[in-house]
């Protein structure tokens, strides 16, 4: 063997001397013939952070690796035809050995040969493969360099192997009779791992066998001591059964006959099980020789369990406390495929000590997905829970018909057992609680789709999606390197899959199975929400099936809302958004709802002293179900209930906009109301916080009437955004919603609307100060105004040109704009437009030295503002107009900084308290 890690980190001819080069090779070769990327190694030196160089100094390791494998005398290459091992291969390095040159690799196959001859009986041949795998070990794994965080793991992994691989071959031997020999060094190994209840078991069995009774009494005592002295735990019922068994000389316990070589027959002396769990480790009800066994009837767990930390803690806590036989239920709800069987069966696997009496898992569904009937449910259960007692339902005589004799046999069967039984994928509760009312003693783990809220004393632990870094960690367990070394796609493609356990499981078994694909490939086919659900299936495994079946477990109705909801293209939505897309009452609709929220087809968030105290959302995932069902099941539904949902969110839109910019531009296309939506009940006095609370959707809304070419309705929602927008500084959502309505302006052929939008997207580049496009913008709109002869619209343009004018030095030029204005305001009585008006003849005269004409120019702009109702424009005018008294009383001239050139809609909402001007001037606070 060329290259060895089951100890120290060895290469022939020549092992690196330098720590780094040893851990870059010790990396490549625990993942030899995978790639291994450049990442993935720099994390792995420079665990605490990598300096700038990194990249550079590991190809230089990297060269002197190479070097270091060449090494060899030039007629022995010449022989050997030596090529180099290490590869470069994108995006990292890959070291490619033959299997019988890494000690790792016979390792695990000499372990594989070993546990397959266990499995068969043939002990002899198992404890001889087993013993070769120990023997390639020459000390801790991967020792004598330092370990980042993958070493570590790593090391911590094989050096838990040996100990597996040690402990089966021990049990090997014990079964062929071979107790004598194996006293020494089992009580060698009890002293050097004092806390593997295993190696004590073995011992105090090869000591009694051994005909030293007190001295494996003794060895229990003393694995006693150290538990309780290290963990404060007692002995699990493995050696406390084991103690029992050897303190009352327990026949079955003996070995009788000489030491055994060869393939133990079928139905000989030792007519123990032929395999042992995982590990090697021999469960004590039946290693030694007792018959009875606890029945178990539990599929595997599944490969790669990731994450739900908390809620393993939390399952195995409400399974180790509490009296043994008392009644507990523990419902483990969530949307489908957020893996509630996966957590319950590996809860059920971890629960050995506690239920030595059973544990089983019956499924609550038949094959096509229906509910089985509770009486079916109790023969499948009695079925499985075979024990000693005779009689009916023991497994050999006909079960009862009815359901309170199935129920009656049942509660026998389990009263005075520890027995932990697993219902899952429960569609109600009125199917579980005769089930439940029949086993009072068991414990019992139930998963369901449905919350089952009315179960009585019971405890719920619902699943979420996994977290970002959970998801990616099983994406990478699951989908082999091409997914660990592309970290960019494996995020995207959690993401993708809302980060559902199942999915991501589907996705990462798809490119496992595609050694043609790529992730970054499989990113691609995600992104299209049309062909996502179909990409997410393989063979039997198929998200669209499992979340199709959650869908058929609700009525007709709650159905038909699912279907509609999903319309909503929003990140979330407040409860009137159901009452608008199904067309129906606040409180049916919110009655609706809920029920889908308790049925995992859609999220519920909390979000007390908001407006509106909760908010709904679907998962990625759920909400593509029911688009794709929508148009499978009631296509017409589609564009009605869209067109109502942005009905109502220009109803509320406008209704917030009137209080917050009085005055504005907008457009006054007249949707029908809704009745059944109040805007002084959805938004009353606050609508500032209402369109923060709905900023995300109204965007949303914009897209998708304009997706669903509503053109009227997207030009008029985005114009009585355009406000709020501008008063919480909002550029970037104010630039989008106003591009798709000058589009949708363009495409209806509406000029008047595109006379607004260019309007307020002058306003954007003012805010922006692109002041040169928004004088474009303005002069643009001006005309469409004065073609469409709105003289209100097109003399409040003409004032915002000369903003933009002044703003450029161009004073004289914006006096004659702004007086322009002024005459056109007057002339058509618009009282807003004359006060903008004011204010620009106010600040020319300021910038011309005139300050009495700018005072009294800005006392006309505030008498102006008060007949024109606009508050935030008076109290402009008015602090304005105290400042320039200030200065005139003070012989000093108010500069050009002194005057503010447009306040901002909206500021005054934000920024209730004096600034450190204001109260120096004795100005009065914006309000």
């Amino acid at each position: 063997m060329r290259y060895r890690v089951l100890g120290p980190v060895r290469m022939t001819p020549r092992t690196p001397s330098a720590a780094k080069p040893r851990a870059v090779l010790a990396t490549l070769l625990v993942r030899s013939n995978t790639v291994v990327s450049t990442h993935t190694l720099i994390d792995e030196l420079w665990a605490e952070g990598p300096p700038r160089t990194a990249t550079t100094t590991l190809q230089v390791y990297v060269s002197q690796l190479r070097k270091a494998l060449l090494e060899d005398t030039g007629e022995a290459a010449a022989q050997t035809g030596t090529v180099q091992p290490l590869l470069t291969r994108p995006p990292g390095y890959l070291m490619q050995i033959a299997p019988e040159e890494l000690d790792l690799a016979v390792f695990e196959s000499l372990r594989a040969e070993g546990r397959a001859a266990y499995g068969r009986r043939e002990y002899e041949s198992a404890s001889r493969a087993l013993s070769r795998a120990l023997g390639l070990w020459t000390g801790p794994a991967l020792s004598g360099i330092p370990h980042g965080p993958s070493l570590e793991t790593s090391a911590i992994r094989l050096n838990e192997l040996r100990a597996e691989v040690l402990e089966q071959r021990i049990s090997a031997d014990l079964r062929l009779g071979l107790h004598h020999e194996l006293v020494g060094e089992l009580m060698a190994l009890a002293h050097e791992h004092p806390l593997r209840e295993t190696l004590h078991s073995h011992l105090m069995v090869a000591l009694y066998r051994s005909g030293r009774q007190s001295d494996a009494l003794q060895a229990f005592h003393q694995a006693r001591r150290s538990l309780v002295d290290e963990l404060g735990v007692e002995p699990g019922p493995v050696l406390s059964r084991l103690q029992e068994r050897i303190l009352s000389s327990d026949p079955s316990l003996a070995w009788h006959g000489e030491p055994q070589r060869g393939v133990v027959p079928a139905g000989g002396s030792d007519d123990r099980p032929a395999a042992a769990p995982a590990g090697g480790q021999i469960n004590g009800s039946t290693a030694y020789g007792q018959d009875a066994r606890p029945t178990v009837w539990l599929p595997p767990t599944v490969a790669n369990f990731t994450g739900r930390k908390d809620q393993l803690a939390f399952g195995k806590k409400l399974l180790a406390d509490g009296e043994p036989g008392r009644n507990r239920v523990l419902v483990l709800s969530g949307r489908a495929g957020a893996g509630k069987t996966a957590l319950a069966v590996r809860l059920a696997h971890s629960a050995t000590d506690r239920f030595p009496d059973g544990r089983v898992l019956v499924s609550l569904r038949d094959a096509n997905g229906r509910a089985v009937e509770p009486r079916t449910v109790m023969a499948t259960l009695l079925r499985r829970l075979r024990g000693p007692a005779a009689g009916a339902g023991s497994g050999t005589e006909p079960l009862p018909s009815s359901e309170t004799e199935l129920a009656e046999l049942l509660h026998g069967r389990t009263e005075g057992r520890r027995v932990l039984i697993v219902l899952d994928d429960a569609v109600s509760e009125a199917q579980v609680r005769p089930v439940l009312s029949a086993v009072p003693e068991a414990t019992v783990i139930l998963t369901s789709r449905q919350v089952l809220g009315a179960l009585e004393s019971v405890r719920h632990l619902t699943l979420d999606v996994l977290s970002a870094r959970e998801a990616e960690a099983l994406l990478t367990a699951c989908g082999g390197p091409r997914m660990r070394d592309d970290p960019e796609s494996a995020r995207e493609i959690a993401q993708l899959c809302g980060r559902l356990p199942l999915a991501l499981r589907v996705a990462a078994a798809g490119l496992a199975a595609r050694p043609h694909w790529t992730a970054a490939g499989l990113a691609k086919r995600l992104r299209d929400e049309r062909t996502r659900l179909p990409a997410l299936a393989l063979g039997d495994l198929d998200v669209r099936s499992t979340l199709l079946t959650a869908y058929h477990d609700v009525d007709e109705r709650a159905r038909h809302a699912f279907r509609v909801l999903g319309l909503a293209a929003l990140p979330d939505f407040a409860p009137w958004t159901g009452t608008a897309l199904l067309a129906t009452d606040p409180v049916e609709a919110e009655r609706i709802t809920e029920e889908l929220v308790q049925a995992h087809l859609l999220e519920a968030r909390r979000q007390p002293g908001r407006q509106a105290p909760v908010r709904y959302s679907f998962h990625s995932l759920l909400r593509s179900l029911a688009l794709e069902v929508l148009a499978q099941e009631s296509p017409q539904e589609g564009p009605a209930a869209v067109e109502r949902l942005c009905r109502a969110f220009l109803t509320l839109a406008r209704h917030a906009d009137a209080q917050l910019a009085p005055g504005r531009e907008r457009l006054m296309y007249e949707a029908e109301p809704l009745p059944a939506i109040s805007p002084e009940d959805v938004v009353g006095k606050a609508p500032l916080r209402w369109f923060q609370e709905e900023s995300a959707a109204l965007l949303g809304a914009v897209r998708q009437a304009h997706e669903a070419g509503l053109w009227s309705l997207c030009c008029s929602l985005a114009s009585a955004t355009a406000g709020y927008y501008e008063a919480g500084a909002l550029w970037d959502e104010w630039e989008t919603t106003h591009d798709l309505a000058l589009d949708a302006a363009r495409r209806s052929g509406d000029t008047h609307a595109e006379a607004v939008i260019q309007r307020s997207l002058g306003d954007l580049a003012w805010q922006r100060h692109q002041t040169s496009l928004a004088l474009d913008r303005y002069r643009l709109a001006r005309q469409l105004f004065t073609r469409h002869t709105d003289r209100v619209a097109a003399g409040r343009c003409q004032s915002a040109e000369a903003d933009a004018l002044l703003a450029m030095g161009q004073v004289t030029r914006a006096g004659h704009a702004y007086a322009g204005a002024l005459s056109v305001s007057r002339l058509v009585d618009d009282a807003r437009g004359s006060a903008e008006s004011l204010r620009g003849l106010a600040l020319v005269a300021q910038r011309e030295g005139r300050q009495e004409d700018a005072l009294a120019r800005m006392e006309e702009c505030e008498s102006a503002s008060r007949t024109a109702g606009d508050h935030r424009w008076t109290e402009y005018a008015s602090r304005t107009a105290s400042a320039l008294r200030i200065a005139l009383a003070s012989g000093q001239s108010a500069g050009a900084s002194s005057l503010p050139l447009e306040v901002r809609p909206g500021v005054w909402l934000f920024h209730p308290s004096p600034s450190a001007q204001q109260a120096e001037w004795g100005l009065p606070a914006m309000c």
